[in-house]
């Protein structure tokens, strides 16, 4: 069975997120995820609160931007989490978008190295061991958590390029697909991924995480216009009620992804009532 999601986006001041927070627990949504983008909403502190309010629903981060975090800081952190909240934290990270790691001082000359060093050293520190690596960014002298997660949560890594996508095969437990991926780009990514995970002779499960972009209303079709990119893919995207988001979830299902996670417009009105659509009008149809 697809699990679905839905996001809370930053550009919503963060003070509206108690109230987005409980919709998601009452209605039953299994996901709700939130995004550390640059300069808006810190991921690790609205996660916090999100776990603190609610009882049951699960909260994905996606992504921490791993030029902007030291590896030891993020593991801390993420397993601070999970001690609290077993079970429910579903973390990402990735590399981050170029141009605003640069207007932090943070940018690197290969992203997907960074990647790849930060995934290995942040699997190792939650899985309780004891780390010491010297790679091109990142650099750990016998570092191990006092208080590491009881298990090893998985790790998931977003990305877009392919080379980044076989990465996430390679190094990560799951992958994050955004919104401007459609059913036949998750099928290539699932390609690229199974790639990477036979290079590194990976045999666990790896859960792929789609982002649909969705819009209703009776002015949906113009302002999903108004948010595609020339980035988007064009089967990107749905405008439309309950019965045309199911299917465009489905579509994404049946492609490859494990996961869907529902993401409204910047400019969504009503992200209480945007949730609440989600968990009782396009769940019972997927």
């Amino acid at each position: 069975m697809t699990v679905l999601g839905a996001v809370f986006r930053p550009q919503n001041p963060p003070e509206r997120l108690r109230a987005v927070a409980r919709v998601a627990e009452e209605s039953g949504l299994e996901q709700l995820w939130l995004w550390e983008d640059c300069f808006l909403e810190s991921g690790i502190a609205s996660a916090a609160a999100v776990l603190a309010w609610t009882e049951r629903v699960h909260v994905g981060i996606g992504l921490l931007p791993v030029p902007l975090r030291n590896v030891a800081l993020t593991a801390m952190e993420a397993a601070t989490l999970d001690r609290l909240f077993p079970d429910r934290v579903v973390l990402g990270v990735g590399h981050g978008v170029q141009d605003w790691m640069g207007q932090v001082g943070a940018r690197v000359d290969s992203p997907v190295t960074l990647l790849g060093e930060y995934l290995d050293a942040l699997r190792g520190l939650l899985a309780g061991k004891r780390v010491t690596t010297s790679g091109r960014y990142v650099h750990l002298d016998d570092v191990a958590l006092d208080w590491p997660p009881l298990a090893p949560p998985r790790v998931f890594a977003g990305a877009r390029g392919p080379r980044s996508i076989r990465l996430c095969g390679s190094h990560a437990d799951g992958t994050l697909l955004d919104s401007i991926t459609d059913a036949d780009g998750v099928r290539a990514a699932r390609a690229q991924i199974d790639a990477g995970r036979a290079e590194a002779g990976r045999t666990d499960a790896h859960v792929i995480v789609a982002n649909l972009l969705a819009v209703t209303g009776p002015d949906a079709a113009a302002r999903l216009a108004a948010e595609r990119t020339p980035r988007h893919a064009p089967g990107a995207g749905v405008a439309g009620d309950a019965h045309a988001v199911a299917a465009a979830v489905r579509e994404l299902a049946e492609a490859g992804a494990d996961t869907v996670v529902i993401q409204p417009t910047a400019d969504e009105p009503d992200p209480e009532g945007f949730v609440r659509f989600v968990a009782e009008e396009v769940r019972p149809l997927v």
